[in-house]
């Protein structure tokens, strides 16, 4: 099968598992409560939890609290990480858990971003979710306001990229998609990781931004230090030994 047809087939599969989203989705379940995520990227949560292994993870968009429950249920099992998620709603019946706060407000208010700001202080590794509201401009102002609390080889991911054609519901309108597009014109410090829809059906596809590490490293790259880190790694140093260069 050649790259175009097993591109078509994804896309029709996609389709067909988010049209019939009673059955699929709309019907997934952790611990009791539901969860509206494709299995596969719930999965694919938990890989880059273990990688990235985040002191802090801030979800907008809480709904039931059902992915809050699996990502704190997930920190449980990495003995770390507390889990901070938003929403401009308050919903009966969440899920209470130990490292869960739920926020009640505008994932983009002042008073909102004060308190995350406040927990994110300090924290070694945080990881930022999106996934309230799907108008481009919303999630392109929630990406302006969180991008600065991911931490460097974190990630920021958007989700619903699916949206507007990509491949599904093509009447939505500009959505996350398209603000992950623009925010990205203007925004060198985040780069799309594509080995994180491995799996073919995500609903997130071009939304795992990673942030570089590479600010850190370039300057030091070329210095004794630099090489010496280097060194450290592989266990050697290149052929005439370290230069004062």
């Amino acid at each position: 099968m050649n790259t175009a047809d097993a591109s078509s087939l994804v896309d029709q599969f996609h389709t067909l598992y988010y049209s019939r989203n009673k059955q699929t989705w709309g019907n997934t379940f952790w611990l009791g409560h539901q969860v509206l995520k494709c299995p596969l990227d719930l999965w694919t949560y938990q890989e880059i939890l273990h990688d990235v292994q985040p002191e802090l993870i801030i979800e907008t968009g809480t709904y039931r609290g059902g992915s809050a429950l699996f990502l704190a249920s997930m920190s449980d099992l990495l003995r770390r990480g507390e889990v901070v998620t938003i929403d401009s709603a308050r919903q009966k019946g969440r899920p209470r858990h130990r490292r869960i706060t739920y926020l009640t407000g505008s994932s983009t208010s002042a008073k909102i971003l004060r308190q995350v700001r406040r927990r994110a202080k300090g924290k070694a590794a945080v990881l930022v979710i999106l996934d309230s509201g799907h108008s481009k401009d919303h999630v392109l102002a929630e990406l302006n306001a969180y991008a600065p609390f991911v931490t460097p080889g974190s990630y920021l991911v958007v989700e619903d990229t699916n949206l507007n054609g990509h491949p599904v519901l093509s009447r939505h309108g500009p959505g996350p998609a398209e603000a992950v597009a623009e925010f990205l014109e203007r925004n060198d410090a985040f780069v799309r990781d594509e080995s994180r829809e491995k799996f073919l059906l995500t609903f997130n596809p071009g939304g795992f931004l990673k942030k570089r590490e590479t600010a850190v490293r370039s300057a030091a790259a070329g210095s004794v230090r630099g090489r010496l880190r280097r060194y450290l790694r592989i266990g050697q140093w290149p052929a005439g030994g370290p230069s004062s260069a």
